[in-house]
């Protein structure tokens, strides 16, 4: 990410799983050029100095194998430390030390000294137990640890489900570092008597804690809990102490931690505690069940042939499916809802524990499993949240599905517009600006009260993520009852990394929550009103900070999430969360959405792929996110530091993705020189708009190629996938799922592309240059204009307000069901541009939505605007949704429209401001 400084320091977080393994492997190197004769001891030496401060906070290779790596290498011998070098990293690598006990020997042979470092039995049973690290916050002399380390060992026993191995550190900081460093942590042991600063110098460490808004640092064992708690909340907090363990449990504080155990009296119940807590996270209730389920003798007299699969292995004509997908794929089928199954309609049983398994595990009170992916989770929480004639204030950017939930629901939509980046054919987010000023105007015509929710995506799908926190706090301060859906159909991974959980719904609904019952959150409030005065203008309130009244906020935040787009569940998993005060005044409604959009014959593997999604993020999300966000920052030093590729290719910043203005921070990119976390988190924290890491705007137009083109290159010539396109672009997603083989041939087949391109314009003289230079002008230089919502009909406009420009979608859409008041106009017909001149309106009659950009850019309703038949005139994309080209754009008849009748004469204000 940024540059490495010259000295190793723990505080630089950058550097994740893979680029640990990095530094070993220089190790290696410098040991290998060490025992070959073409170098000293003095670089090796060096490079372990370094590697040891950031190694203490692991479990391996741990003390005592770092104690001999410099014993050997202190008595000069070259050949000893290589060997154990590269012992330790190949065991780090192929992670084989979690079940090897002989991984953890000074000696291939055997360490006679080492006799009780690990028991017997350890990575010798038949069954593969997983294997996790518990960290120790002890004010115990760091002489003691190995002493200590071995009574935790003798707890051990073969009965265990899984097995862990201490790590430990003396201070508060360290506490911190180690649980922002090391990804295989599970639980954690808070002792009381630690010191709070580090043995290490960790400036940037002590930046990262201040913009994190952790408790004050101090040597109180509950602080430290929360603190970690706050970061990592998917670890288990066990605290132990030596005073009045009565009192402590008492204390809202202790709401961190899982347990309190007095003293050390009581060692192997907290051993068991800790393995109880990690098996809580490690059972999948339903998943569990349905393996039961698969191996016993059942009968099945039910409307599901394919169950228990032998209408397949008996056939001779589709036995292929059923060895090629395995017989526990039709084992586990059922359409019965007994028999320790459960219903996803009406659960009362597995999936029931199943859901409030993941409620816990994202921060929600309520949690739906959804296997008609987030289309349908979005449609459910409009339908269930939303009546007739209720205002929403959405962006006319999101998916389709909230645009067809309007439809549904019978909702008049209030469409904002995010900011544009015509250069790249893409929109970005919608600034908040515009948000408070549709509520200002709703407010002045008297019609707040009609609003019932604000519907934003979160992150794009080009990756813009909002300040969730304030955005909610700004419109809870003008209208404090508003509902908010979150579309997070991208970012579900995002609560598993403490840097970007505030920005997701359910991390900011948190922590608004938890300043509500702040008891100093009102004097604050009321500082803040008396600074605004009694009255203060609809510009005052426009361009201040706002903070609502922790008193009249009714928290009612929805966040739905594509599971299958950034975790392991399969495709159309996907999780609707709740957070809801009023949540039971909407209950009953929200059953019914699920009995309106979920099947009655829901696939039981999406079920279960969902359950065991959320058990792999709890357990080891940290770790893979972590690994996903340096996936991607290996994909962008890569680019950028090749000569060659980045003469035709280029990630883009957050400089070129979001304006300035939306930048108070300063943030520029990731790889800009001297950037660390604490940069970053400042940019999280403040700037309104950021991006996810993970999502990379590769350009193409630069080396001649348009998204659709350079899409279909990697695929079909490479085998490489990508995800949406832009006119001159690709967006390039990392995930859990991605490897640094996965960055290696990406970089390989740019290079050799970008070889192509300049061998092509070498040999082909300046009449392939200059063609080269026109097309890259024509992708780069002459785009569209993006094309905002213009207004819809007043036929559509209801009771519509002055100042705003919602209206009666679902009439709109419902008009192109009557063949005889609708026509078809040819995009090139010179009829559309007399029309646009003369009139009278061109209505759409339905949704058009071209890929790229994946939005409509005309609804049900809207007047068509000459900025919109640019637009599409100029596409050269194949895939229009919504429209035939050889028909023509489908209107409402101007005579169909006049039947409607004038139904709002203060429309025409708005629709003369928008032409």
């Amino acid at each position: 990410m940024a540059q490495r400084a010259q000295e190793r320091r723990i505080d630089q977080f950058f550097f994740g799983p893979g680029a640990r393994a990095d530094e070993w492997r220089g190790l290696v190197d410098a040991a290998k050029t060490w025992s070959s004769g073409s170098g000293d001891s003095a670089s090796f030496k060096e490079k372990l100095s370094q590697l040891e401060v950031t190694e203490e906070f692991h479990a391996y290779p741990g003390p005592r194998l770092m104690a001999a790596l410099k014993e050997r290498a202190a008595a000069g011998d070259a050949v000893g430390t290589l060997a154990l070098a590269m012992r330790i990293t190949q065991a780090l690598q192929t992670r084989s030390f979690r079940q090897h006990a002989g991984d953890w020997e000074a000696d291939a042979e055997g360490d006679a000294e080492m006799p009780d470092l690990l028991p017997p039995g350890f990575g010798e049973t038949s069954a593969r137990r997983p294997y996790f690290e518990t960290l120790i916050v002890t004010g115990i002399p760091a002489a003691n640890w190995s002493n200590l380390a071995a009574e935790w060992r003798k707890l051990r026993r073969s009965v265990d489900a899984f097995i862990y191995e201490p790590v430990f550190t003396g201070s508060f900081e360290d506490a911190f570092c180690a649980a922002m460093i090391n990804p295989d942590l599970a639980a954690v042991i808070v002792n009381e008597g630690f010191a709070q600063r580090s043995r290490h110098d960790a400036p940037v460490l002590r930046s990262v804690m201040a913009v994190m808004e952790r408790p004050e640092m101090s040597d109180s064992a509950l602080a430290l809990a929360r603190t970690l708690k706050r970061i990592r909340p998917e670890l288990d907090v066990y605290l132990v102490s030596n005073r009045d363990v009565e009192q402590l449990a008492g204390k809202p504080e202790a709401d961190a931690v899982r347990r309190i155990f007095y003293s050390v009296e009581e060692l192997l119940e907290l051993h068991l505690a800790i393995l109880e807590g990690v098996q809580d996270r490690f059972e999948t209730p339903f998943f569990d069940n349905l393996k039961k389920y698969a191996q016993r003798p059942i009968g099945t007299f039910h409307a599901l042939p394919i169950a228990r699969g032998k209408s397949v292995f008996r056939s001779d004509w589709i036995r292929d499916m059923g060895e090629f997908y395995g017989p526990n794929l039709f084992l586990a089928e059922s359409s019965a809802t007994t028999g320790g199954l459960d219903s996803l309609l009406e659960p009362t049983g597995n999936i029931k524990k199943a859901q409030e398994k993941a409620a816990r595990a994202f921060g929600a009170d309520h949690v739906f499993f959804v296997t008609n992916g987030t289309s349908t989770s979005n449609k459910m929480a409009v339908q269930a949240l939303i009546g007739p004639g209720d205002i929403v204030i959405v962006d006319r950017n999101c998916h389709k599905s909230h645009h067809y939930g309007m439809v549904l629901a019978g909702a008049q939509p209030l469409y904002v517009e995010a900011f544009p980046m015509t250069e790249y054919s893409m929109y970005g987010a919608v600034p908040l600006k515009t948000i408070k000023q549709a509520l200002l105007n709703l407010k002045a015509d008297n019609r707040l009260h009609r609003v019932k929710m604000v519907d934003l995506t979160n992150c794009t799908f080009d990756g813009h993520i909002y300040n969730t926190r304030r955005v909610m706090e700004e419109c809870l301060a003008i209208k404090p009852d508003l509902i908010f859906l979150w579309d997070e159909a991208w970012f579900g991974f995002a609560r598993f990394s403490p840097f970007l959980r505030p920005r997701t719904a359910m991390g900011a609904a948190n922590d608004i929550e938890a300043w509500m019952h702040d008891p100093k959150s009102v004097a604050v409030y009321e500082k803040h009103r008396a600074v605004l005065g009694d009255n203060p203008s609809d510009d005052v309130l426009l361009n201040a900070r706002l903070l609502p009244d922790p008193r009249q906020i009714r928290l009612r935040v929805y966040q739905t999430n594509s599971t299958h787009k950034s975790m392991s569940a399969f495709r159309q998993g996907s999780m609707l969360f709740v957070k809801d005060v009023d949540f039971h005044t909407v209950e009953a409604q929200f059953h019914e959405a699920v009995f309106t959009h979920a099947s009655t014959s829901p696939n039981q593997q999406l079920i279960a792929s969902l359950d065991v999604a959320r058990r792999q993020m709890e357990l080891e999300g940290y770790g893979l996110v972590a690994n996903a966000i340096e996936i991607a920052f290996a994909i962008r030093k890569a680019v950028a530091v090749n000569p060659l590729i980045s003469k035709y290719f280029g990630v883009l910043g957050a400089d070129k993705m979001v304006p300035t203005e939306f930048r108070s921070s300063g943030f520029a990119d990731f790889l800009a020189p001297g950037v660390n976390w604490g940069q970053v988190l400042h940019s999280l924290k403040e700037d309104e708009f950021c991006l996810d890491p993970t999502r990379l705007t590769l350009v193409c137009g630069t080396a001649g190629f348009d998204g659709t083109q350079f899409k279909g290159i990697l695929a079909n010539r490479y085998g490489i996938q990508v995800n949406k396109t832009s006119r001159n672009s690709v967006l390039i997603q990392s995930n859990i799922n991605n490897t640094r083989s996965d960055v290696a041939h990406l970089i390989r087949v740019l290079a050799e592309i970008s070889n192509e391109i300049e061998r092509g314009l070498s040999q082909g003289g300046v009449k392939a240059t200059s063609a080269f230079a026109e097309r890259v002008k024509s992708l780069m230089t002459d785009v569209p204009n993006l094309p905002n919502f213009s207004h819809f009909h007043d036929g559509f406009r209801g009771d519509a307000g002055d100042r705003t420009n919602e209206g009666d979608i679902r009439s709109g859409f419902y008009a192109a069901y009557d063949e005889a008041g609708c026509e078809h106009i040819r995009l090139n017909d010179p009829e559309i541009d007399r029309r646009l001149k003369n009139g009278p309106d061109l209505v759409s009659a339905n949704f058009v939505i071209p890929y790229p950009p994946g939005f409509p850019i005309m609804v049900p309703g809207q007047v068509i605007t000459q900025e919109t038949i640019d637009f599409m005139r100029k596409l050269d994309v194949k895939e229009i949704h919504g429209y035939d080209a050889t028909e023509g754009l489908k209107l409402v008849r101007p005579e169909a429209l006049a039947t409607l009748g004038d139904r709002h004469s203060g429309t025409h204000g708005i629709k003369a401001a928008a032409e």
